[in-house]
C-alpha cells in the first residue's frame, strides 16, 4: 500500500523527493570536487606502474610534509628480490611565461613540474600516455600539459614558452590531469636536467617501486617495512591513494565545510520532508479513517507511515544520483575534476534514507486525527 501510494500520488511526494536530491548533491557535490583535486594531484602516482611507494616514515599521505628521503635508501630497496625498478619522484616550481602573439595575452604564472620517465615500460611513466606523448617528450625542452591548463597557460600544441628563463615547446596535449590549484606541467628526466631544476643532492622524492610479481604487493609492502629500521614507510598505491583523499577531505578548512554541508543538507532536508510528508498524510486522513474502521490496528497504519517514508527516501537516493551525474558532467567540461569515493557515497546514501525514515517518524502524530467517527460527518 505504501509503495502503491507513492507511485499513484507521487505529485504530493515530489517536494520531498527533490529535496532529498539536493541534500545528497549538496553533500556529495563537495566530496567529489575535493577527492578530485586529491586525485589530479597525484595522478601521475596513481597510474604509474609501480605497485609500491616509498616515503619518509612521517609521512602519512602525498599532502603532507616530511616526504624526502635520504639518496641511500634508493639501493636498499633493491636488496628485496621481488624489486625489479626504482624511480625517484621528482618534481619542482618553475616561472611560466608564454609567448603571444599579436593582441594575445601574456601569462605569467608559477607552474608545479613533474617528471616522466620516456623510456618504454618506465616505472615512472603513466599508464595512460599515449606512445605518441612518450616520443614527444623524448625532444630536449619537450613538455605535456593538460587541455584544461592551455587556456591559463596562454598556448597551444606546438607553442613555445619559457620556464625560468629558458624556452620550451608544448609537444604533448594531456586528458584527465587537471590541476584547480595550479597549471601542471609533465617533462622528461632529461628536460628536468636541462632546466637546473629538480636535483635536490643527498634527498630524493617518494619512490615509485615496480615489482617482480605485483600479486605480491602486500607481502613485498611488510618485507620492506620489516627492514626499514625507521628510514622509510613503504605503502601499497591504492592504500597511499586512499590516504591522500582521506588526507584532503580532513584538512581543517574543508573537513568545516564538509561538515557544515552535511549538517545544512541534512537540515534542509529533514525540514522539507518532514512537511511534504505530514501534509500528504493529512490529505489522506479520510482513507487512514477508513482503514481503522475496517479494523486495521495504529500500529499497522504507523507502519505504512514509515515504509511510505523509506520509499520516499530510495526515490530521493535515485533523484540525487541523477544529479550528481549531471553536475559531474559539467564539471568534467569545465575542467573540475571530481571523483566519488565509495565509502562517501554508501554514507550519503544512508544519511538521505535515514533523513526520510526519521521524517515520516516525525509526522506520526497526524495519524492521530483518522478517527472513523470522522467518516459520518
Amino acid at each position: 500500500m505504501a509503495l502503491s501510494t507513492l507511485i499513484y500520488e507521487w505529485r504530493r511526494y515530489l517536494a520531498a523527493i527533490i529535496a532529498l536530491a539536493f541534500s545528497g548533491l549538496l553533500i556529495l557535490a563537495q566530496v567529489g570536487l575535493f577527492a578530485g583535486i586529491a586525485d589530479a594531484f597525484t595522478a601521475t602516482i596513481d597510474r604509474s606502474r609501480a605497485e609500491i611507494m616509498v616515503m619518509s616514515p612521517q609521512s602519512e599521505s602525498l599532502m603532507g610534509d616530511g616526504q624526502g628521503l635520504p639518496a641511500r635508501v634508493e639501493p636498499l630497496i633493491y636488496l628485496n628480490p621481488q624489486v625489479a625498478d626504482v624511480r625517484p619522484m621528482d618534481g619542482d616550481g618553475a616561472l611560466w611565461r608564454n609567448h603571444p602573439a599579436p593582441g594575445q595575452k601574456l601569462a605569467h604564472t608559477f607552474v608545479q613540474l613533474f617528471t616522466v620517465g620516456t623510456e618504454p615500460g618506465a616505472v615512472d611513466l603513466p599508464t595512460d600516455y599515449t606512445e605518441a606523448t612518450r616520443v614527444a617528450l623524448m625532444e630536449p625542452y619537450a613538455v605535456a600539459v593538460d587541455a584544461t591548463a592551455l587556456g591559463q597557460l596562454g598556448v597551444k600544441l606546438g607553442d613555445q614558452a619559457t620556464l625560468n628563463g629558458k624556452t620550451v615547446t608544448v609537444r604533448a596535449v594531456l586528458r584527465n590531469y587537471p590541476n584547480v590549484a595550479q597549471a601542471t606541467v609533465f617533462v622528461s628526466r632529461d628536460t628536468m636536467r636541462l632546466l637546473g631544476m629538480g636535483d635536490k643532492g643527498d634527498h630524493v622524492g617518494p619512490l615509485l617501486v615496480r615489482i617482480a610479481d605485483p600479486a605480491k604487493a602486500i607481502e613485498v609492502r611488510d618485507e620492506l617495512n620489516a627492514n626499514s629500521h625507521g628510514l622509510y614507510r613503504a605503502w601499497t598505491r591504492q592504500e597511499l591513494s586512499k590516504a591522500n583523499q582521506s588526507a584532503i577531505l580532513t584538512k581543517d578548512i574543508i573537513g568545516v565545510l564538509l561538515v557544515f554541508s552535511v549538517i545544512l543538507g541534512a537540515g534542509i532536508g529533514t525540514g522539507i520532508t518532514w512537511q511534504t510528508l505530514r501534509g500528504a498524510i493529512f490529505a489522506n486522513i479520510k482513507e487512514f479513517a477508513s482503514l481503522r474502521a475496517l479494523g486495521v490496528s495504529m500500529g499497522a497504519l504507523r507502519m505504512i507511515v514509515i515504509e511510505l517514508s523509506f520509499w520516499v527516501g530510495i526515490a530521493g537516493l535515485l533523484a540525487a544520483g541523477l544529479f550528481v551525474w549531471g553536475v559531474s558532467l559539467l564539471a568534467g567540461y569545465a575542467g573540475l575534476p571530481m571523483t566519488f569515493p565509495p565509502q562517501m557515497v554508501g554514507a550519503t546514501a544512508v544519511l538521505l534514507v535515514l533523513i526520510a525514515v526519521g521524517s515520516g517518524f516525525l509526522s506520526l502524530g497526524v495519524l492521530k486525527q483518522s478517527q472513523p467517527a470522522d467518516l459520518l460527518r
